[in-house]
């Protein structure tokens, strides 16, 4: 069986208390309270229960406690992997998104996702899953609207015309208004 292993003395037990008092994270207030326990003289399966731990994590959080102090029972988190695209290439994409496709030249009349990613995979180099690509479109604030679509044979000065009339007033279909 493995020895207890000695925790650095410069807290007092009191000192440890007051920090979890203070404390706005409660995790780390926990931990405090668990290691003032063991500086009591509380056992370590005794004083881990009392910050809802075993023993094995109490040992752990000791570890942290020796090396950096109180500060290292915080809990670290790293903020995840490196995007993938730069924000100047997020920025050229939303510019490219936001001027719409050369027919000519990209071979589409809109842009769809898949468009999207095989463009990004050639200027870029990154490869997105097709799905990403409509995450990342939203995280530049794009969103999924479609425009509803014009009968190429349709007169503006007509519509305007219509929507211009009364409500009472007889339609250019010949008859009145729906109500």
């Amino acid at each position: 069986m493995g020895s207890a292993i000695k925790m650095r003395t410069d807290y007092s037990a009191a000192e440890l208390r007051r920090l979890a008092k203070s404390s706005k994270d409660s995790k780390q207030s926990r931990r405090l309270l668990s290691l003032a326990a063991v500086l009591d003289g509380m056992s370590r399966e005794d004083a881990a229960r009392v910050g809802g731990m075993d023993r094995q994590t109490l040992r752990d959080w000791v570890h942290r406690f020796n090396d950096a102090g109180p500060d290292g029972l915080e809990d670290a988190w790293n903020g995840g992997p490196e995007p993938r695209l730069s924000v100047s290439q997020k920025a050229e994409l939303a510019r490219i998104v936001e001027t719409g496709p050369d027919r000519a030249v990209d071979g589409v009349v809109r842009w769809r996702r898949i468009d999207l990613q095989r463009l990004i995979k050639e200027r870029f180099g990154v490869d997105y899953h097709e799905r990403y690509v409509g995450t990342v479109l939203k995280q530049l604030g794009f969103s999924h609207i479609s425009a509803r679509p014009l009968h190429p044979g349709q007169d503006g000065e007509i519509v305007e015309a219509y929507k211009k009339l009364p409500a009472h007033a007889e339609r250019p279909s010949g008859r009145p208004a729906q109500r």
